[in-house]
């Protein structure tokens, strides 16, 4: 004859059950936070949006990368085309069929457009308010900002954040700068061309400030714009805060040079390292160009 369990049994199977639940993480998860944390750390310290919220985007969105839309296109984070997208896109079936989506030639740059978007969107705006470290206030207000249409939106993010200790990766991000954020009373808007993120000078910045305040050294970041080391920076330099590409973005193919352009200017603005732009023209460097040149921008 069966026998109704005893409270104390009942209880107890709960917690074992509940235990077991908690002890469970999908593989395919792990893995992908395994591969992508870094980035999402670099990226929380670039723009400020925490590495959990990122990372659980990102598994949500792309379904821990195994979504159609990001093997194909590398798109993690469903980011439609807009009027402003310049860059390859996807047609993929959404909230409506053969919707536009971006495309992206690595995950990295996935990744950087996905801060690009949130940090140039107003209805954002008001998520920088919060603490870096914050990612309940994130999950609901990107939720309010309309960032996806799913009600429990916010709740999703929130549960893959603490059932895969995703908050461990904004202590990554935010320790060691402290002090640095201290200082940084007037941070630089962060922009982006040919998929790279980059500020522009005010006067008075120096190398030194921008160290402190991306946490990117002097010495990476003379690199990374073609400069040398005793370069003065001046009011309205573009300044890359990673390295410039071969080429420029699709749809930048020949440049016809303007009163006051050098190879170095032309470089920066489309985000091609000055090397290869000399290389794609045949041109050697004490070559200068001339007003009505032709060059080769990819």
């Amino acid at each position: 004859m069966y026998k109704k369990p005893s409270i104390l049994l009942s209880a107890l199977l709960l917690i074992f059950s509940l235990h077991i639940h908690a002890q469970y993480k999908s593989a395919v998860f792990v893995a992908y936070v395994e591969k992508y944390g870094d980035i999402a750390v670099e990226q929380m310290k670039l723009h400020k949006i925490p590495a959990s919220i990122t990372l659980a985007q990102g598994l949500l969105e792309s379904g821990a990368g195994q979504s159609a839309l990001a093997k194909e296109s590398n798109n993690h984070f469903g980011i439609k085309c807009g009027s402003s997208w310049t860059g390859k896109t996807v047609k993929h079936h959404d909230d409506a069929r053969n919707e536009c989506f971006r495309a992206y030639k690595n995950v990295s740059d996935s990744y950087e457009d996905h801060s690009i978007f949130l940090t140039s969107g107003a209805r954002y705006a008001f998520l920088f308010n919060l603490d870096v470290t914050d990612y309940e206030g994130w999950a609901k207000g990107l939720k309010k900002a309309g960032y996806a249409t799913d009600p429990s939106y916010a709740n999703r993010l929130i549960t893959i954040i603490e059932d895969y200790e995703l908050y461990l990766y904004d202590q990554k991000g935010k320790n060691g700068k402290k002090e640095k954020e201290k200082i940084v009373v007037n941070p630089h808007q962060v922009y982006k061309a040919n998929g790279m993120a980059y500020v522009v000078a005010r006067y008075g910045d120096t190398f030194e400030a921008l160290e402190a305040e991306f946490d990117i050294s002097k010495k990476k970041l003379i690199k990374y714009n073609d400069l040398f080391k005793e370069y003065t920076l001046v009011a309205g330099d573009i300044v890359y805060l990673c390295q410039k590409k071969k080429k420029a973005d699709n749809g930048y193919t020949v440049y016809v040079v303007k009163t006051g352009d050098s190879m170095h200017s032309i470089s920066q603005k489309y985000g091609v390292r000055l090397k290869y732009l000399y290389k794609m023209n045949n041109k050697t460097a004490d070559y200068l160009p001339a007003v009505g040149d032709y060059l080769r921008l990819r």
